[in-house]
């Protein structure tokens, strides 16, 4: 007998809790424990038995026909054969399931001879706790989802994953001896965000929302969990909750700008510019160092049409943050839309002393728009939209050499 035939009968051996009553147990037994094991053939009879008898008996055998599978894909790889992980996962998950209704047959309350109410097969739930621990801590289904997600299997991911967080919560593994091993540690959490991601992916928007829900107070990923909270209650059409969602993480992480950033444009959006500033206002009296804070009001001001208060906040969020390139292109960008509104307003002029007049006043404002441009562009020399204006404004006054030089920074990006 080979000697990977020999683990495979200890594996069996050690499991066995059942006289073999049902000849089509037994007939799926001798299949995987042949030389040769044909899995496939022992699963078309332990169909039969489950068919014929849903039993404790049968539904344990079935998940063992997985369990085996396994074994002989991992013995392989031990010995440099390597593995088969579609097939080492797929017995893994039907193993699962199996036994979660084995377990569920024998843990059902009946009568002994004595007429007092006991576990219907307490050694047969035993053995599969000890096995789905097994699974747990050998991490089989993780490997698994890792193998769909390679194959962009983002719905096999998430199933195979969410299976895993699942396993500690199960009815049968609630002994407290078997939670002491199964601690909800970081690296749980890990995998709760991994199972939410590919539920996100695969456009399972409920299940995402009911593990991101279960996450967004605590520590992993804090920040990216609640963003895809947000975008999926957005996906669903709950105006309510992503609203909720916004201001939560706003007062949790008010460093953050992005969930300002969104709510505010919600409430812009949606008509109610005065909800935005009054949310706006309060940010900044309860956070008045966060510079992001200001800048983003000197973003509504300006699209208010509130230029001088827009301007203040630029200067106050540059006080705060020397390196806010984005609210130096405030600043320009201010006189910038100033100036091109003039520039609408003198193409209107039928004068041509008033236009020539309009368009000297249009093209000061344009001057003063450009030391702001060019001070961001040294903050952030990679920003394209800094570096568009500046083409523009230098070729509006014939600055040659200016004009050259930003031209070929663009082409080099």
């Amino acid at each position: 007998m080979k000697k990977g035939l020999i683990l495979a009968v200890a594996v069996l051996m050690s499991a066995g809790c059942f006289a073999q009553k049902n000849p089509l147990v037994k007939k799926a037994k001798s299949y995987m424990m042949a030389e040769t094991p044909d899995f496939s053939a022992a699963r078309v009879a332990i169909d039969e038995a489950i068919e014929a008898a849903p039993t404790v008996e049968t539904y344990y055998w079935a998940g063992m026909i997985g369990y085996q599978e396994l074994t002989q894909e991992n013995y392989n790889q031990m010995m440099g054969k390597g593995i088969n992980q579609a097939k080492a996962g797929y017995a893994v998950e039907e193993s699962y399931k199996h036994w979660l209704k084995a377990d569920e047959l024998a843990t059902a309350m009946t009568l002994d001879k004595k007429g007092r109410e006991v576990m219907t097969d307490p050694k047969t739930h035993a053995n599969i706790v000890k096995k789905m621990l097994e699974y747990y801590k050998q991490q089989e289904l993780v490997k698994y989802g890792i193998y769909l997600n390679e194959q962009r299997d983002f719905e096999g991911a998430f199933q195979a994953f969410k299976m895993h967080v699942d396993m500690p919560d199960l009815a049968m593994m609630q002994d407290p001896k078997i939670q002491k091993e199964m601690p909800r540690d970081t690296t749980y959490e890990q995998y709760k965000y991994y199972a939410a991601i590919f539920a996100v992916q695969s456009e399972r928007h409920e299940d995402a929302i009911a593990l991101l829900e279960q996450l967004k107070d605590g520590d992993y990923e804090a920040i990216s969990v609640n963003q895809f909270l947000y975008q999926e209650y957005v996906s669903v059409k709950d105006t309510a909750k992503f609203v909720e969602t916004l201001q939560n993480a706003i007062a949790r992480f008010p460093g953050e700008p992005w969930f300002l950033q969104n709510l505010i444009n919600f409430y812009i959006y949606s008509g109610q510019e005065k909800t935005a500033v009054e949310y706006l206002a309060k940010a900044i009296e309860r956070e008045p160092n966060v510079a992001q804070y200001h800048h983003i009001k000197g973003n509504l001001d300006e699209n208010l049409g509130n230029y001088e208060d827009a301007l203040k906040d630029f200067d106050n969020a540059l006080a705060l943050d020397p390196t806010l390139a984005d609210a130096m292109a405030g600043k320009g960008r201010v006189y910038y839309n100033q100036a091109v509104k003039l520039n609408e307003e003198a193409a209107m002029i039928s004068d041509n002393k008033a236009y020539k007049k309009a368009l000297e006043e249009m093209n000061e404002v344009f001057r003063k728009s450009l030391p702001f441009f060019e001070r961001a562009h040294e903050m952030d020399p990679q920003d394209r939209t800094y570096m568009q204006i500046l083409k523009g404004l230098y070729y509006r006054f014939h600055m040659d050499a200016q004009y050259e030089k930003i031209a070929e920074e663009l082409n080099n990006l």
